[in-house]
């Protein structure tokens, strides 16, 4: 479900989604390679691709995939740096069939070069 009728627009997510089965939570997720390097220090697009690949990778482990996440919760440190967001979002999540999401712009994350951090709801 992305808009039942009466609710405002959405841009890239569903006000609603139904589910049933097991559920995986992954934590936040941030922009850190697999050897714990920061990816794109002063590139928000950059940063996005790595959390979002990161996801993706825990969603993997966990028995689950991009595909069946149900509800992303965003952390930006900078509202600027939405479209951007967006955009690379759209790359790994189906915009046909997008999660429930939440964002919340922040004045800081655990590492002060952190722009991005997204953690995830997603069926088994």
């Amino acid at each position: 479900m992305i808009r039942p009728d009466g609710l405002p627009p959405v841009n890239g997510y569903s006000h609603a989604v139904r589910f049933s089965g097991a559920m995986v939570a992954v934590s936040g997720q941030v922009p850190v390679d697999g050897a714990g390097q920061l990816i794109g220090a002063d590139d928000p697009e950059a940063q996005v691709r790595q959390v979002f690949t990161n996801l993706a990778a825990a969603l993997a482990a966990a028995g689950s995939g991009l595909d069946r996440v149900v509800k992303l919760t965003v952390y930006l440190t900078d509202l600027a740096d939405l479209a951007v967001f967006r955009t690379v979002r759209d790359e790994f999540i189906d915009p046909a069939a997008p999660p429930a999401s939440s964002l919340v712009q922040v004045s800081g994350l655990v590492h002060p070069a952190f722009r991005v951090e997204v953690d995830a709801l997603a069926v088994a």
